[in-house]
C-alpha cells in the first residue's frame, strides 16, 4: 500500500526552460518516478534524474532521438541513469511499467520509425511480458509509455504524426490506468487528456506532473504550455 501519493514527472519533445534550470526541485518538489516519451537531448534526462535523485526513471525513444556528441569526445547513446522500457516491462515496488518507442514510418530506413505491421508485432512482444505480469503481480500494467499517440487519440491528419492503430488493443486487452505520450505538439485549447475504457491517455508534451494516490485516484499538477 502506498502511504502518500506517488509523484511522476513526465518529459517529451521539448526541453522546457523550466525544468532545466536552477529552480527545477523547487518547482517539481519531490518525485518518486521519471517517465520519458521520447524526443528529448539525453544530457537534458541526464539532468533531470541527477538534480531530482530519482531512483526509477524509464524512457522510450522518439523518431527525432539522435546520438550525442559530447565535449570530450564521448557519444551518448541513450541517457545515463535511464532504462529503455520498449517492449519491456519493469516493477517499481508499487508500479508496473511497460513502453513502446517510435512512430508511424514516414521515411524509409529511418531509426524509430515503424509501420503499423511492425508496430503490432512490437506490441505483441510487449504483451507476452504483459501476461507474466498477471501471474506475478496480479495485474498486467498500470503505466503504458509511448512516442506516438493512439490513432484517433490527440494524432494529427499528417502522415508523420498519425498514432498506431496497434496501440488500441493494447488498451483494450490490459487496461493500464495511465497512457503517457508525446510527439503531438500540444498547443493553445488542444485535447490533451482523453479517456479510452479505463485508460486515461494523457499528451505530456512538454511535461507533466502527476500524483498517483492509493487506489489508482490521479491528479495533475504544473502543466506548463
Amino acid at each position: 500500500m502506498m502511504d502518500k501519493p506517488l509523484r511522476l514527472l513526465a518529459v517529451s519533445d521539448e526541453v522546457s526552460s523550466a525544468l532545466f534550470g536552477p529552480e527545477l526541485r523547487r518547482l517539481v518538489g519531490e518525485v518518486d518516478v521519471l517517465l520519458a516519451c521520447g524526443d528529448l537531448p539525453y544530457t537534458y534526462l541526464e539532468y533531470l534524474s541527477t538534480i531530482l535523485s530519482v531512483r526509477h526513471a524509464f524512457f522510450v525513444h522518439g523518431n527525432h532521438d539522435v546520438d550525442e556528441y559530447l565535449a570530450g569526445g564521448q557519444v551518448l547513446k541513450a541517457p545515463g541513469g535511464w532504462v529503455n522500457a520498449d517492449r519491456r516491462s519493469f516493477f517499481t515496488g508499487q508500479l508496473l511499467i511497460g513502453g513502446l518507442e517510435g512512430c508511424i514510418r514516414y521515411k524509409p530506413r529511418a531509426p524509430y520509425q515503424y509501420t503499423e505491421a511492425e508496430m503490432r508485432r512490437r506490441a505483441a512482444q510487449l504483451s507476452l511480458r504483459l501476461l507474466w505480469n498477471r501471474v506475478r503481480y496480479g495485474r498486467y500494467l498500470d503505466i503504458l509509455i509511448t512516442h506516438s499517440p493512439p490513432a484517433g487519440i490527440h494524432d494529427g491528419p499528417d502522415g508523420p504524426h498519425r498514432g498506431f492503430a496497434a496501440f488500441l488493443p493494447v488498451l483494450e486487452r490490459f487496461r493500464p490506468r495511465l497512457m503517457l505520450h508525446g510527439h503531438k505538439h500540444h498547443y493553445g485549447h488542444e485535447v490533451w487528456h482523453t479517456r479510452y475504457l479505463d485508460t486515461e491517455v494523457v499528451n505530456v508534451h512538454p511535461f507533466q506532473i502527476i500524483e498517483w494516490r492509493v487506489g489508482g485516484e490521479i491528479s495533475y499538477g504544473y502543466y506548463r504550455r
